[in-house]
């Protein structure tokens, strides 16, 4: 996945659900490894470290 599209994911669960976002990005990334889908965990590894990005952006 792109990091276009990775930001625009995170900024979407970020909006959705808040401070709560990660934990739910930490879940899907959970739930593809337990799957055995390494590439998708991937993907939503990076989604959850934009949403680190974005709640410390908005902190300040």
């Amino acid at each position: 996945m792109d990091v276009l599209k990775t930001n625009e994911i995170a900024h979407a669960l970020y909006r959705a659900h808040g401070s709560k976002a990660e934990l739910e990005a930490a879940q899907r990334e959970r739930a593809c490894k337990d799957a055995g889908n390494g590439a998708e965990a991937a993907n939503w590894r990076a989604i959850r470290e934009s949403i680190r990005q974005v709640r410390g952006a908005n902190q300040g």
